[in-house]
């Protein structure tokens, strides 16, 4: 599946994940509202219709107070406009579902329709005492039957309306834990679709950071454990990669083939050259005037300078060509040290510059490394710090502990390096301005090999100087460097 469908598909999966609980909310605010609609239409406007029953139930009852003590035609008539009322209003009663109420309401009305015609009709003909009795016996207790089915439908309406009340709390209660489990199910399934888009994504991508950082690094070997598929992105990109790798190799191969054999070819035309130089020189072919003599020298000179360029040309193309490997072998610290400050010593006393070792405690007693490379970058610095250092100089060697590494500073009182040179010094084929000041020509190569030598090391080196004053180089390693190809043979002692 591509990259592009993948996000397609995992997009609408998660949208869909997450519509699913908006869906069943609105299906529960649905219900919520059909419940309170109900209540409203119903419940609500039924205790509407019954209080309005109630009050003109006691309308009626004045009614007949008036009919029984006024007894004249418009009593008559505003009792029976009531009596109407009531019965009109009665049949609102069946389309609340009261219908058990409106039956007995409408007999007890039709009873005291027909008590208070006759209570109006014995009134009128002056016999109160019948109609006293007709309303203690007949219309009061008939008014008083209404009231009683009115109180019958007010309490089943109360208990209608509490029961419809108890069930759309259950109902909301219930849908706001269906809601929120649906909801919680939903965002763990969109969490899931997440995370694997996010590891179908970055999975690939850390791959392909770790095999463009190996190359970085100088491991053109570096094998992808993605599948090279032409039909996705990340399948093209590496195939794309197992190519650049493999062209890149072959390039490098190449490139220290060509100045592997190019500098050893270039040897012995250059050996052959100072050879005759030297017969020359010697008197071996006859005599030679003062003026040739200088010539002879200068181009001696430039041989061994060239024998030197040569020399290093050779270094670094063995060292890249194995692609930066280390012998690491156990060294004795004390040891490696205490030679390398008698080997320049020599040179010190010739030169008449002071030399000193510093060793802070406590200095490990072993190290694992690779000792010839690493006593060739210090050699490197060392013959730099001399070369550039005139007579009364100091040069100073300073060990330090740090922690799993140690920490190596040359630094001489020398003619300095211009700042805005810093940067490149440790460029191939890079000489600073203060060449002038050197006893001997540099090839510019010394630094480049010291800094991969360093790096192959797991270590740094970095430098610090002033125009004038001196140079610093400090070089830090690990006691034992990682990554490296190890054989733990202990160093000979002597």
């Amino acid at each position: 599946m591509t990259l592009r469908a993948r996000l397609g598909w995992g997009l609408f999966a998660i949208a869909v994940v997450l519509i699913v609980p908006l869906l069943l909310s609105l299906r529960s605010l649905e219900h919520l509202y059909e419940t309170s609609r109900l209540l409203r239409d119903r419940e609500f406007a039924a205790s509407m219709v019954l209080g309005s029953f109630r009050e003109r139930t006691d309308d009626t009852r004045r009614a007949e107070d008036a009919l029984l003590f006024v007894h004249d035609q418009k009593s008559a008539a505003r009792m029976q406009s009531q009596i109407d009322s009531l019965v009109s209003m009665t049949d609102s009663l069946d389309r609340y579902r009261l219908d058990l109420s409106a039956t007995a309401i409408r007999t007890s009305l039709d009873a005291l329709r027909s008590a208070a015609r006759e209570e109006y009709e014995q009134a009128s003909a002056g016999r109160a005492t019948v109609a006293e009795m007709i309303s203690q016996q007949r219309t009061r207790p008939a008014i008083a039957a209404v009231d009683s089915s009115l109180g019958v439908s007010a309490t089943m309406l109360r208990n209608r309306t509490r029961q419809r009340v108890a069930d759309a709390t259950t109902e909301t209660l219930n849908a706001e834990r269906f809601v929120a489990a649906s909801l919680l199910i939903a965002l763990l399934i969109a969490l899931a679709i997440a995370i694997w888009l996010l590891r179908s994504i970055s999975r690939p991508v850390h791959e392909l950071e770790r095999g463009m950082h190996a190359i970085a690094e100088g491991d053109l070997s570096h094998q992808l454990s993605l599948p090279k598929n032409e039909e996705t992105e990340f399948g093209r990109l590496a195939a794309s990669y197992q190519t650049m790798a493999r062209q890149l190799a072959e390039l490098e191969r190449l490139r220290a083939e060509f100045v592997g054999v190019a500098s050893h070819e270039l040897k012995t035309p250059i050996n052959v050259i100072i050879g005759y130089l030297e017969l020359l020189q010697e008197g071996i072919y006859g005599e030679i005037p003062p003026k040739q003599k200088e010539v002879l020298e200068t181009i001696n000179k430039q041989a061994n300078t060239l024998t030197r360029l040569v020399k290093r040309l050779l270094d670094i193309s063995r060292f890249e060509a194995s692609g930066g490997k280390l012998d690491v072998r156990q060294v004795d610290l004390r040891r490696f040290f205490t030679t390398l400050e008698s080997s320049f010593s020599v040179l010190a006393s010739q030169r008449d510059i002071t030399f000193s070792v510093d060793h802070h405690e406590p200095l490990p007693a072993t190290v694992h490394w690779d000792e010839d490379r690493i006593n060739e970058v210090l050699g490197n610095l060392l013959s730099n710090a001399f070369k550039f250092t005139k007579r009364g100089g100091r040069v100073t060697l300073t060990v330090a502990p740090d922690d799993d590494q140690v920490v190596i500073s040359v630094a001489d009182t020398g003619a300095g390096i211009p700042p805005e040179q810093l940067p490149h010094i440790f460029d191939k084929f890079f000489q600073a301005d203060n060449q002038a000041a050197a006893a001997t020509k540099g090839t510019g190569l010394g630094l480049a090999i010291a800094k991969e030598i360093v790096e192959a090391h797991g270590g740094q080196i970095t430098v610090d100087s002033t125009v004038g004053e001196g140079t610093t180089f400090v070089v830090t390693l690990p006691t034992e460097p990682s990554g490296a190809g190890k054989r733990r043979e202990p160093a000979p002692v002597g």
